[in-house]
C-alpha cells in the first residue's frame, strides 16, 4: 500500500489471514513492514497468519503509514523459520530498504553472477539472497555522495538487475515511483482459471473522499488523513 498521505496499516488482515489457514498452502509464514519517521516498524511470524495473536495485535492499533509491504509464505526454499520469513529489510547508505518477494528464482544459489558483497543472507530464502544481490549493485550508488541517488538512477540499477535475470529466472519489471519510492516487478500469476500467465501484477487505487473518513472492502479497512 503506498499513499500520498499516511494511511492505517490497520489492514484487519482478514482476507490476508484467510489465505494464512494453518491448513492451507501459505501457512508458513507472513509478514508486514511499513515505514515511520525514516525507520522501518516490521512485525513478522514464522507461522500461519490466520491463527495469529500478532495480526489482532495490528487490527487493534492505530498504526500508520505512506508506505507499507505485506508478505504471505508458502515455503519452497528454505524452512519454515524467521529468518527466512518475509518482508527483508536492510539498511543502506542511511536508509532503510524494505522487500518481498513471491516465486521461485531457481540455481539462484549456484549462479556465478551472484555476489552479495556486505550484504549477506541471514536466512536460506532465494528471496533474501535476490535482495542481498541488489543491494550489492546499489551500493557505490548509495555511498559514492553526501546526497540521495537519484530516483532515476535507483530505477536503472533495479530494472538492469531484474533484466539480466530474466533469462535465468523469468522476472521482468514495472516501476511506479512515489514521493516515497518504491519498485515493484512481476512477470506471471496464477490466475482464476488455474492457468500460470501474464499479468503478473495487480494494482488497486483509491481515492480519499473528504466526506468519508474510510475506505472498506473485504479483508481491509483504511483510514486516511484527508
Amino acid at each position: 500500500m503506498s499513499g500520498r498521505r499516511s494511511a492505517t496499516v490497520n489492514f484487519s488482515l482478514d482476507a490476508l489471514a484467510k489465505h494464512g489457514s494453518s491448513t492451507g498452502l501459505n501457512k508458513d509464514g507472513w509478514g508486514v513492514g511499513y515505514y515511520e519517521d525514516n525507520d522501518v516498524r516490521l512485525i513478522r511470524e514464522a507461522a500461519a497468519a490466520g491463527q495469529s495473536d500478532w495480526v489482532r495485535f495490528i487490527e487493534a492499533h492505530d498504526l500508520r503509514s505512506r508506505l507499507v509491504i505485506s508478505h504471505i509464505r508458502r515455503a519452497t526454499v528454505g524452512e519454515p523459520a524467521l529468518r527466512n520469513t518475509q518482508p527483508f529489510c536492510r539498511e543502506l547508505g542511511g536508509r532503510m530498504h524494505l522487500f518481498a518477494h513471491n516465486g521461485n528464482l531457481r540455481e539462484i544459489a549456484e549462479s556465478p553472477r551472484l555476489r552479495f558483497g556486505a550484504h549477506r543472507p541471514i536466512g536460506k530464502t532465494d528471496s533474501e539472497y535476490a535482495f542481498c544481490a541488489l543491494l550489492a549493485r546499489l551500493e557505490n550508488l548509495w555511498l559514492s555522495g553526501d546526497a540521495s541517488p537519484t530516483l532515476t538512477d535507483r530505477f536503472e540499477i533495479v530494472r538492469e538487475f531484474v533484466r539480466r535475470r530474466c533469462v535465468l529466472w523469468g522476472l521482468p519489471t514495472s516501476s511506479t515511483p512515489t514521493e516515497t519510492p518504491y519498485f515493484a516487478h512481476g512477470q506471471r500469476r496464477r490466475h482464476a482459471d488455474d492457468a500460470i500467465r501474464p499479468p503478473g501484477l495487480c494494482l488497486l487505487r483509491r481515492h480519499c473522499p473528504t466526506d468519508s473518513p474510510a475506505l472498506l472492502s473485504e479483508g481491509a479497512k483504511v483510514i486516511a488523513n484527508c
